[in-house]
């Protein structure tokens, strides 16, 4: 499944969703890197 996080203020990145860690950040894999950050919530 693909999630997008955001790392810092106005870095985003999608990726195929790793985990979700207990402080409420997501980890996305994209190729051979692994980034953490908070995913973005859906649009209404």
């Amino acid at each position: 499944m693909l999630r997008t996080i955001v790392m810092g203020s106005c870095v985003s990145v999608q990726g195929e969703f790793v985990q979700s860690l207990p402080d409420g950040r997501v980890k996305v894999r994209v190729g051979d890197r692994v980034y953490v950050g908070r995913p973005v919530q859906a649009a209404a």
